[in-house]
């Protein structure tokens, strides 16, 4: 399994839109390395459904169909099918993805701008540790690192 962050514009199409529709094509994207990147992803493969204009992840979906043209574009580009799994138990602000050692170099960090992202293991870990601690604990409260 592969793991995946898929960046949307809440006021366009919200992690509760997804809710709502259970599944739908994640059509509209024509950067040509986010498109290498929905043409690599596999049925069963999981994604964190990131708001950009929020900056914060928020939920996590499952890969149902792999890519196929996309109805809603000219020439060569294609959709995913992607399926609500469940909210995270909390949002996870960018901030905090940054003061995290798993994702020093990560291309969510470097390529800010890609709305189709590969996520290591170790970052996918992190990120889900993240949204428990914020659920505990109500924000994040770190140990200093000496």
């Amino acid at each position: 399994m592969a793991y995946w962050l898929l960046k949307t514009e809440p006021g366009t199409y919200a992690w509760s839109d997804l809710v709502a529709d259970g599944t739908t094509p994640w059509t509209g994207v024509a950067n040509p390395q986010a498109q290498t990147n929905l043409r690599a992803m596999k049925a069963g493969d999981r994604a964190i459904v990131y708001h950009s204009g929020e900056k914060r992840a928020v939920g996590i979906a499952e890969v149902v169909r792999t890519a196929y043209p996309d109805p809603t574009a000219g020439g060569e580009l294609v959709c995913v099918d992607v399926k609500a799994v469940e909210p995270l138990p909390a949002p996870v602000p960018l901030e905090a993805l940054k003061q995290e050692p798993a994702f020093e170099g990560s291309v969510l960090l470097r390529q800010g701008r890609l709305s189709v992202v590969p996520l290591a293991p170790a970052e996918w870990r992190d990120l889900a540790s993240l949204a428990d601690v914020i659920a505990r604990t109500g924000g994040l409260r770190r140990k200093a690192r000496f």
